[in-house]
């Protein structure tokens, strides 16, 4: 399986504190692979660096096998990657459809792209909305399209989060924590989202989430970090027996 997004000894200090301490992962391509570690161990500093929105000191970043170290954050979407974050960060004023239609912007091309009565830009308009409609109703949200995002619970806004990364076209996506804050339904349901975009659109997921229970069921392989540094990796099933990660994180959770 050939890698698909990878980091090699990445470095990140703030204030003389080591937040990432010569950190490596490899995602596979087409696989869902979770980020886990105990509060403070460096999830979000690495997932930030990993999507360019973290510069770092020491180390380099590669998707499909090539550097993306002097990319910023917006430029990583033509490298075939999209993010969410672990704080909803929506238009709340706006409808579903608009919500999810923003995060197609950069296809929108060209100086004249904004004049629709050129043929070729309606045409464009047409294909972007069908495409948001399609997403929409793979996430179940096509019956609120044009509901106001500040109007829709909770889940519904994670979901309309998710499908404005997707109305990207990504071939990897980076989600931050999707299901904090949702309800055991509102978990269950953006669970099998994530499986189904990964299954039906072959997109290569890397999470960082806290619900262990999601993670084990999820996810085709793990990393383990813990006070920034590579704990352990492998299987949910070998992640679950390994004593550094009972000791560090998972038995944390049964205390």
């Amino acid at each position: 399986m050939s890698s698909h997004l990878r980091c090699e000894n990445v470095t990140v200090s703030f204030g003389g504190v080591i937040a990432c301490n010569r950190i490596t992962l490899d995602v596979s391509e087409g696989k869902i692979v979770g980020l886990i570690g105990p509060n403070g161990a460096g999830k979000t500093t690495l997932f930030n660096v990993l999507s360019r929105f973290q510069d770092y000191e020491e180390g380099h970043v590669y998707v499909r096998g090539q550097p993306v170290d002097d990319k910023k954050a917006h430029e990583m979407i033509t490298n075939g990657m999209a993010r969410t974050f672990q704080n909803i960060n929506l238009f709340s004023e706006q409808t579903t459809l608009q919500n999810i239609l923003i995060g197609a912007h950069h296809r929108i091309g060209g100086p004249f792209s904004n004049m629709l009565w050129l043929p070729n830009s309606r045409r464009n308009e047409r294909e972007l909305v069908n495409n948001a409609v399609e997403i929409a109703t793979m996430l179940n949200l096509d019956m609120e399209l044009d509901t106001i995002v500040k109007n829709l619970p909770y889940g519904f806004q994670k979901r309309i989060e998710l499908a404005r990364a997707l109305a990207a076209k990504p071939e990897i996506i980076l989600l931050d924590e999707p299901v904090a804050g949702c309800n055991d339904e509102e978990t269950a349901e953006l669970k099998s989202t994530i499986q189904q975009i990964n299954r039906d659109l072959g997109v290569t997921v890397l999470l960082v989430e806290h619900d262990m229970s999601m993670v084990m069921s999820v996810c085709d392989y793990l990393y383990v970090i813990n006070f920034g540094a590579n704990l352990a990796e492998g299987t949910p099933v070998e992640i679950k027996s390994n004593p550094d990660v009972i000791k560090a994180y998972l038995g944390e959770e049964d205390e």
